[in-house]
């Protein structure tokens, strides 16, 4: 089994990360000053001292309608517009005379349409793909025959219905499954050289049919008619179960991308399949709503307490905090002399620390009044984390249900006393109570009564009114529930019986991927790899390019801007996709079940998912998220209704008036609530992050000014603070009091006074574990191959 190479080297070599330069990744030397200063300079560069301002931005399932529709086509494709139009209104006129398509009845509609697939089952290619053409011009929304903007999306949608009722995609179902199996086609493509737009005509034209049908059906809208909620109804039960003996459409797609990677189809338009995956989980497992409706009818059924809040709604309600000073922090700071000279400069740090707004939004005294400059240890972390990044990480771990480090006992009742302000209620598990009482009663008594968290007799009040406070705030989630389950039938498993598991779209999407879905993860991760803006160019990469690059290669500036800017937005529509790919479908599984939540989360481990979301933060990620890759002229629907402008320089560099890029801020949030996904109470998963100096990356990301994007940053730095140190720790107390002020409390959690030497030797075993299971995974792979 392949693993997605490290981020930043482009395609995997077969045995798994390098660093790109011919050596394994390991330790090495360290760099030399004048390689530190280079590395210090071209930090300062790229970081600016440019303020932030705060990001009017709303999190969802997608973006709007319009500019989900406008990311199917590259700029490449806009002549064929023109193309579907000529080839519907060639065919329409030989069928229907003096009349336009808007102009018809209904019934004529139809009767059209049943035409149009009769005369797509030909055997000539060439005419097969002018009708699937005809098809396509229906779905985009006749804009020959519109005025506005408002009327494309109107009819698209509305002749997307009329299609879906005819049975169109059905038909074009039966044309992909033969696109796919086309040898020749395939072969062809391995021939070329280079591989254009051209190699991929008729897929593209299927492809973008499918997606506008799910796109525009699985929209909701309160006009509506019963015809049209019913069709969205069937439609979505056809996608998510198997029909007439066949597997469910997400998995057909999931096909599609392995055989992508694998290099036996490179033509494959892999953006317009990443887009249709996508949607299609989304249209039959349901979006972040959904999720949550789910989550409280599930608890329901289970016998839990109501949710406390909706975690999205809690976000959308904080405001973004200003981040700490970059220039001192990432840059002066690393290059300050040591504390002892300093004693004579006292005027000019204070003028420093003058700049850096408060993240104190409760207007609550500062306690912490000075700023320590960065140390020594820390000025190297950030070279020497891009250089572990780079190199052979292989670092893996089996076990994903390791218990989180014990914690250290609580404050007594009296003194525990939260801020008004704090937005999340705090909660408390079962097992914190029990280690809560394990040590006191090991303190006090000198025994423990193992599980039983009720009998309190002969500790002092103090621990009782601790215990009251914690189980207070207990917490038991879906996923406690369902090991306690598990747990018993392993037990009991005669007298229990048989688990019946209910046939819902998420459970059979899950067999269905079962057995192939260490290749799916890796194959996402792959194409992820390839599109990352941080990744280094390879002749060995996958080519991810082919459904953007025409035919003949631009030979004037202006069309090499315009093919700049293409390329660009490209590989952004395909960060987007995969990103938000993964997260639905961790978080649907866990719901389903927790043990597939954990089957999904170690092959991405395995497949070095935490090393690439790293690889893919280390950048200037504000200037990601403010890249203007798009030509506004160019855009779905607009290019269809106005006479194209002449191009010029000035118009592509301006791009769009947005503040910044919804799709580059929506894929940022996706990749860190991933990763805090695969993290979250998981020891060794923790210690990567410390390993591969993820704090300074994660940091530099707080000068986003977003809530959303700055909670998971927070919630990343909170779980490993305590493995930084205490001069870590002491230079950072702005983001320290953001943790405190923004990330959920847990009462017993020691995440922001670790005990150096116990966390010590946490960090040492964790790294020996990771070359244990380095071994362990090896010795798997070699039984799967065998």
């Amino acid at each position: 089994m392949d693993d997605p190479a490290a981020p930043g080297s482009g395609n995997p070599p077969a045995n798994g990360y390098g660093n790109g330069n011919g050596n394994g990744g390991g330790k090495g030397k360290p760099a030399a000053p004048k390689g530190r200063e280079t590395f210090r300079s071209q930090r300062r560069e790229s970081e600016g001292s440019v303020d932030c301002p705060t990001l009017e931005f709303e999190y969802g399932d997608t973006d709007g309608h319009a500019a989900e529709l406008s990311e199917l086509y590259s700029y490449t494709e806009h002549p064929e517009f023109t193309t579907n139009r000529r080839c519907f209104e060639e065919d329409f006129k030989t069928q229907v005379q003096g009349k336009e398509w808007l102009e018809l009845e209904e019934d004529a509609q139809k009767a059209y349409v049943m035409g149009l697939l009769d005369r797509l089952e030909v055997v000539s290619r060439e005419r097969r793909l002018k009708v699937a053409r005809a098809v396509l011009y229906l779905a985009q929304g006749t804009f020959g025959e519109c005025d506005s903007e408002v009327d494309v999306l109107h009819w698209s949608r509305y002749n997307c219905f009329l299609l879906y009722q005819m049975g169109t995609f059905s038909a074009f179902l039966e044309l992909l499954h033969m696109e796919i199996d086309n040898s020749q086609a395939c072969s062809s493509a391995l021939r070329k050289p280079a591989i254009s737009i051209a190699d991929s005509t008729e897929l593209r034209v299927l492809l973008s049919v499918m997606y506008l049908m799910v796109e525009n059906i699985r929209l909701e809208r309160e006009t509506d008619s019963y015809g049209w909620r019913t069709a969205r109804e069937t439609f979505r039960t056809e996608l998510s179960f198997s029909m007439h003996n066949e597997e469910p459409f997400a998995l057909l797609l999931f096909s599609m991308v392995t055989k992508f990677c694998s290099g036996l189809a490179p033509h494959f338009p892999i953006k317009k399949v990443l887009l249709l995956l996508w949607k299609v989980v989304m249209f039959t497992l349901g979006g972040f709503e959904q999720l949550q409706a789910l989550k409280v009818q599930k608890r329901e059924e289970l016998g839990l307490p109501p949710l406390a809040e909706d975690s999205i709604q809690v976000v959308k309600s904080m405001r973004a905090a200003s981040p700490p000073s970059y220039t001192l922090d990432l840059g002066e700071s690393q290059l300050a002399p040591p504390p002892s000279k300093l004693r004579g400069r006292r005027g000019s740090r204070r003028q420093l620390l003058t700049k850096q707004d408060s993240l104190d939004i409760y207007n609550e005294r500062d306690l912490f009044k000075t700023e320590e400059p960065a140390t020594e240890e820390e000025e190297e972390s950030a070279g020497d984390g891009e250089r572990t990044l780079d190199g052979e990480l292989d670092l893996l771990e089996q076990d994903p249900l390791v218990p989180p480090p014990p914690s250290q006992a609580p404050l007594s009742a009296e003194r525990v006393a939260f801020p008004k302000g704090l937005p999340w209620t705090p909660k408390v598990r079962q097992k914190d109570i029990e280690h809560f009482l394990e040590m006191s009663r090991n303190k006090f008594i000198g025994f423990t009564l193992g599980q039983d968290t009720d009998t309190l007799v002969g500790l002092p009040r103090p621990i009782h009114e601790s215990v009251k406070t914690l189980k207070q705030h207990k917490y038991i989630s879906i996923a406690d529930v369902q090991i306690k389950n598990e747990e018993e039938l392993e037990k009991c498993p005669m007298s229990l019986g048989e688990e019946v598991v209910p046939e819902t779209p998420c459970e059979i999407l899950y067999q269905g991927m079962l057995y192939s879905l260490p290749q799916y993860m890796i194959a996402l991760l792959k194409i992820l790899l390839a599109a990352a803006p941080t990744s280094k160019a390879k002749t060995d990469s996958i080519n991810i390019l082919a459904d953007v690059l025409p035919e003949e290669m631009p030979i004037t500036v202006l069309q090499s801007m315009k093919l700049g800017i293409d390329v660009n937005r490209h590989k952004e529509i395909i960060v987007k996709s995969i990103s938000a790919l993964l997260l639905l479908l961790l978080k649907h599984f866990k719901l389903n079940h927790i043990y597939q939540f954990e089957y999904v989360s170690q092959h991405l481990v395995f497949a070095n998912c935490i090393p690439l979301i790293l690889k893919f933060f280390n950048q200037n990620i504000l200037s990601y998220i403010t890249a203007k890759n798009s030509i506004s002229v160019l855009d779905y629907p607009c290019c269809t209704i106005q006479d194209l402008p002449e191009l010029t320089t000035e118009s592509l560099e301006a791009g769009d008036n947005n503040q910044f890029c919804w799709r580059n801020l929506f894929s940022c949030i996706n990749l860190l609530r991933l990763l805090n996904k695969l993290t979250k109470w998981k020891h060794s998963r923790t210690m990567m992050l410390v390993v591969f100096k993820s704090a300074p990356i994660l940091k530099r990301a707080l000068k986003v000014k977003q809530a959303m994007l700055q909670l998971y940053v927070l919630k990343l730095l909170k779980i490993q603070t305590k493995y930084l140190g205490r001069q870590w720790r002491k230079s950072n107390m702005k983001t320290m009091s953001a943790i405190y002020q923004k990330v959920r409390h847990r009462m017993n959690d020691d995440w922001a006074y670790g005990n150096a030497v116990r966390t010590k030797i946490l960090h040492v075993d964790a790294c020996e574990n990771m070359s244990l299971l380095e071994d362990v995974r090896c010795f798997t792979q070699k039984g799967r191959a065998a």
